[in-house]
């Protein structure tokens, strides 16, 4: 027999109170007697009453729903960007929908479509490439929309993330000061203004300030993976590289493997540095250098920002930028 569903109206009923009091039990209103309150939350758990959160947005025009879109979920830099996330929503009592997708714009588009559907209140917006589509649609809609861990060129959306171009200069400078004339950069698509304006500026730089020529063949664009960084080994070596900057640390793990396995000693005959300092980099071995960023606090900011938009709160700065560190391990001399 299929259970019925409790309404507000069954506990008014039973409670003999007015819905309108339970509706102000149930939302925390104060003006209630602790009598009635006590009466209302018995009849509720006995009857095991869950508030419709639908119809508690209708009414209101606001689900305290957010979004999420991560682009690869597996991945240990967005999941610890989550958790800041998920941890003050909870704090400010907004609920998040997750949403992979795949780092594929189209998908993208459908994801997005699928929470504004949803009547989400804001959207925290994971991926590093901002198309003309998506843009278009985010405008659309009016939804609030802040980047966590990425960056908008146009400086249009609202974002969260650490100074690319100064934490990568740091660390090919440092490479460079071991002595490798020779820095590989590695990163994922170039399409992405993350890698393209950000962290190739970065790599730029570090190469001016110590006056050696950039050369593009020792560029490489792959995607975000373990097994990229793995097989891309044999290019690193044709380039005549001694050392890499790497903007992923799942691609950073499969060149240290691609170089140990080709017998290619870490750091003694190749050094690299990596980008994100999420677990992965202890985990490994030798355990990676990294440029350090707040990943969790990344996400807590993000989130706490997104509250501001959704509530129309003043804001001052449509970019906030935290501070960045370098630590060395053992993939460094």
């Amino acid at each position: 027999m299929e259970k019925k569903t409790i309404t507000i109206y069954d506990v008014a009923r039973e409670a003999a109170v007015s819905m309108a009091t339970v509706s102000r039990v149930v939302n925390g209103n104060p003006n209630v007697k602790p009598a009635t309150r006590k009466k209302v939350l018995e009849v509720i758990e006995r009857l095991d009453y869950r508030p419709n959160a639908v119809a508690r947005g209708l009414a209101s025009k606001k689900t305290t729903t957010v979004g999420v879109i991560i682009p690869d979920v597996t991945n240990i830099y967005f999941s610890s960007l989550a958790r800041g996330i998920d941890d003050v929503a909870t704090m400010y009592k907004y609920n998040i929908i997750l949403a992979n997708s795949d780092s594929n714009s189209q998908k993208e588009l459908q994801v997005l479509n699928t929470l504004l559907a949803k009547q989400v209140d804001g959207i925290i917006y994971m991926g590093n490439k901002i198309s003309d589509e998506l843009r278009s649609q985010l405008d659309h809609s009016k939804t609030p929309v802040i980047l966590a861990g990425s960056v908008d060129p146009k400086e249009e959306l609202g974002s969260v993330h650490i100074d690319y171009v100064a934490a990568v200069e740091e660390a090919v400078v440092d490479l460079i000061n071991h002595g490798n004339q020779k820095v590989a950069f590695i990163s994922g698509p170039m399409n992405e203004a993350i890698n393209s304006d950000y962290r190739l500026k970065g790599y730029k730089n570090a190469l001016a300030k110590k006056k050696i020529e950039y050369d593009p063949e020792l560029v490489f664009e792959t995607d975000y993976s373990y097994r990229a960084g793995e097989i891309l080994w044999p290019a690193i070596v044709s380039a005549g590289a001694t050392a890499a900057y790497v903007g992923d640390d799942e691609l950073a793990a499969g060149v240290v493997n691609g170089a140990q396995d080709a017998g290619v000693a870490v750091p003694q005959k190749f050094e690299v540095i990596t980008s994100n300092n999420s677990k992965i980099t202890e985990i490994v071995r030798p355990k990676l250098s990294s440029i350090t960023q707040p990943l969790y606090d990344i996400g807590a900011v993000s989130m706490r920002f997104l509250t501001k938009l959704m509530n129309k709160e003043e804001v001052i700065e449509k970019e906030v930028e935290l501070p960045y560190g370098l630590i060395k391990r053992a993939s460094t001399k």
